[in-house]
């Protein structure tokens, strides 16, 4: 019988006592002369069989013979054995008579040798690779959310050597979904989502050592039954065959800076802002309106960058094989029964071994303090807004954005340098005649040759998506991290508030203080410590409420109907039973300050009053006024007009006036012709004048002069009167036409007389004559 039998191990130098004694060799290297040896049967084995039973090696197996090589490679060798069959001890019968089936087991152990050539002059080395490399990932199949695993790459070489790695420079990781997990260039898998899964691959690629393998290994977020591995399988060694100790980082430079006073100012101004109506230090009416206006800083912040540093510690092996060659001397013949011996080479190989001690400095910053704040809301205070305090929100404000990560711990920080054994090969040593002695070399060199730089990080800050601490990997030395870019001042449209209405119940008050606070509120992604934060707003104006009322009034001055004779210039003339007009105008000159000057005030007025020290009408009679009444007079309304009754005594008076202030209290105190003192809130005049009588209507009914007798007289002879007057004028007492025409006017002069031939007479003197007239007085 014949069976193919798979190689699953290398080829190994045996012979023993040579220099290259188990050592690996390829198989290319060998010869197909294969041949079987230490043949040893295995019969005390039990070997399963189809039945469900166990069986051992026929005790007369006989094996070993090579009968071919399969391939190339020594991959596949087919050998030979026999066994007699001359027993049952194995069988079983079946169902129909005389059925028996009998079988047999074997199992036996060979080795398979052949040989291989060397130089004499040369020491070769073998190694045996089995034409395969590979990669495998090891480490945890879940990670939790937000959580972080290690993942490590196994990489086995073609001549069956094994590395464990997690960062290599021609090692790359990589996620096939990066918004489920992200993969380090360290093999660090961190979850980004709550749940999913993704693909991790690690791809191992060198052409000077012909190596391309990768690996996949699909990880799943989740935790507890959620997760299909716990996470619990063995991640692997360390990828260093090295020694390695971390040291504690000790704390350096601290760097601060600090940004923490919002430099906070404002304003309290008059409405509409760059175009004031008013200037609020000297004043501004009730009912009108302010804007506020704040300014700040866009953020805050505060930091501290620590620079830690340290040392790691390599101890790296370093080993190297001396060969040590001499020759020790034959001896030379001596005759012909002696043919002496010939000279005879030695040689002996010494391996040499040491731990290297070797340091290598590592140095990054992390975060000690880190706190950033947005601006949240303003508040000011003064007298004249409503309620007494507005309050701002910003508008048109983009809050900066923080993003850090932080961990306290070195080892998330610093990732040791590649490090494995140094094997500085063989070095011949000849002695000549005698054995040399073993060098005593310095392997510190070659020991700091092996061991790379230390890969450190930073922690991370990204201020409004630019860099201020990097957390990418560098050699030895992280990068110095920046500062957060300086904070500017708001825009003035982030922070303001217009028309707040001054309320018209409140009274005059000169330079009411202004206060405020600016608050700040913490974002996240600060570290270690912060909270909100309150400043006071600084240098906000006064405020000056002075609403402006004046009166400037006056009345009319009935000259035309005033008979005295010498009237009196400095009052004016109210004639009995007859109207009059005041005048009370809301506009005239006031403080001269922005806003106000001279124009019209009536917006500011609550009523406008006159006062008449004596009885009067309305101009139309439906309404009257006993005297010492205050008249209110509508706002807009100029002029006004009363009627002055028959009864009141003549003589002289004073008219009074006043206007109110819309916010003038129940006490107010008053001032001649504006409000210029904002202690008072009532704007007054006076206008003096004189009440006087009338005599009208005078008029000639007879003159006893003959000539005129016939004009006063129905007859000569006859004292019944005609009924013809001569008056004075043609218009009665309010100039009313009174119903008299030419020539019947006083004078009674020539031409006067009505009847033909009498043209030129004249009433002679020394004639008496009769008169009626008429009076208003009191």
């Amino acid at each position: 019988m014949k069976a193919p039998i798979n190689r699953q191990e290398a080829f190994l130098i045996s012979e023993i006592g040579h220099t290259l004694f188990g050592t690996w060799i390829r198989s290319g290297a060998i010869s197909d002369e294969v041949t079987a040896k230490n043949i040893q049967i295995d019969d005390t084995t039990r070997i399963p069989d189809v039945h469900g039973t166990f069986g051992t090696s026929d005790p007369s197996t006989v094996g070993g013979e090579v009968i071919s090589v399969n391939d190339n490679e020594l991959n596949s060798i087919t050998i030979k054995f026999t066994q007699t069959f001359n027993n049952d001890t194995y069988n079983r019968y079946w169902a129909n008579p005389g059925a028996k089936q009998v079988w047999y087991f074997s199992k036996f152990f060979v080795d398979f040798d052949s040989y291989t050539y060397m130089y004499k002059d040369k020491l070769l080395r073998a190694t045996f690779a089995d034409g395969t490399s590979s990669l495998e990932i090891t480490g945890p199949t879940c990670v939790a959310p937000a959580g972080t695993i290690q993942l490590t790459a196994k990489l086995t070489k073609i001549d069956g050597s094994t590395y464990n790695l997690q960062r290599h420079d021609k090692l790359t990781w990589r996620s096939s979904d990066s918004s489920v997990m992200s993969v380090s260039a360290s093999g660090a898998v961190t979850a980004v989502a709550a749940t999913g899964q993704a693909t991790i691959t690690a791809h191992f690629k060198d052409a000077a050592q012909a190596l391309d393998e990768s690996d996949d290994a699909t990880i799943q977020v989740g935790t507890g039954s959620s997760c299909g591995n716990n996470g619990g399988v063995d991640p692997g060694g360390p990828p260093n065959t090295c020694g390695i100790q971390i040291g504690t980082a000790s704390k350096g430079t601290v760097s601060s800076h600090t940004v923490m006073d919002p430099v906070a100012t404002g304003v309290v101004k008059a409405d509409d802002r760059d175009s004031e109506k008013f200037d609020v230090l000297d004043g501004i009416p009730t009912s009108e309106s302010l804007y506020v206006n704040v300014f700040g800083l866009n953020y805050l912040y505060q930091n501290q960058w620590a620079n830690m540093t340290g040392e790691i510690t390599y101890t790296v092996p370093v080993k190297k094989t001396y060969i040590l060659t001499w020759t020790i001397p034959g001896t030379p013949s001596t005759g012909p029964n002696d043919p002496g011996t010939p000279d005879e080479p030695m040689e002996e190989e010494v391996p040499v071994e040491e731990q290297v001690t070797i340091t290598r400095p590592y140095s990054y910053w992390q975060i000690d303090n880190l706190e950033v704040y947005r601006l949240a809301r303003s508040s000011v205070s003064n007298y004249a807004l409503p309620g007494g305090t507005v309050n701002l929100t910003p508008a048109g404000y983009t809050p900066p954005v923080l993003t850090s990560e932080h961990n306290a711990s070195v080892d998330d920080h610093v990732e040791p340098a590649s490090c494995e054994e140094v094997d500085l090969g063989t070095e011949t040593v000849s002695g000549g005649s005698s054995r040399p002695s073993v060098p005593t070399p310095d392997f510190t060199s070659a020991a700091e040759s092996a061991v790379g730089q230390n890969q450190v990080k930073n922690d991370r800050v990204l201020f409004n998506g630019s860099t201020v601490m990097s957390d990418s990997w560098a050699q030895g030395t992280a990068p110095t991290p920046g500062i957060i870019p300086p904070a500017t001042t708001i825009q003035r449209d982030v922070l303001y508030g217009k028309n707040y209405l001054i309320s018209s119940t409140l009274l005059n008050k000169a330079n009411t203080t202004s206060t405020g606070t600016i608050d700040y509120e913490l974002i996240p992604g600060n570290i270690n410590g912060g909270s909100n934060k309150t400043y006071p707003v600084n240098a906000i104006n006064t405020v000056t409420v002075h609403t402006p009322v004046v009166n400037y009034a006056s009345v009319t001055d009935d000259q035309a109907h005033n008979q005295k004779t010498t009237p009196n210039p400095n009052r004016s003339a109210f004639i009995l039973d007859r109207p009059f007009t005041v005048r009370i105008p809301t506009s005239g000159q006031h403080r001269n300050i922005h806003g106000y000057g001279d124009r019209d005030y009536a917006k500011y007025v609550r009523s406008k009053q006159v006062y008449f020290p004596f009885d009067v009408y309305s101009s139309d009679k439906s309404i009257f006024y006993p005297k010492g009444t205050w008249i209110t007079i509508p706002t807009p309304q100029l002029d006004t007009e009363f009627f002055l009754p028959v009864w009141v005594d003549e003589g002289n008076y004073e008219v009074y006036f006043r206007t109110i202030a819309e916010n003038a209290p129940t006490d107010f105190t008053t001032q001649p012709g504006a409000n210029l003192d904002l202690a008072h809130h009532v704007a007054t005049d006076m206008e003096p004048v004189d009440v006087i009588g009338r005599v009208y209507d005078f008029h000639i009914t007879d003159v006893a002069d003959y000539n005129w007798e016939t004009v006063f007289r129905k007859q000569k002879g006859n004292a019944a009167p005609s009924g013809v007057s001569y008056w004075t004028g043609l218009r009665d007492i309010d100039g009313g036409v009174r119903g008299n025409v030419l020539p019947y006017t006083l004078p009674i002069a020539p031409g006067k007389h009505p009847v033909q031939g009498y043209k030129n007479a004249a009433v002679k003197t020394g004639y008496h004559f009769s008169a009626t007239r008429y009076s208003i007085s009191a």
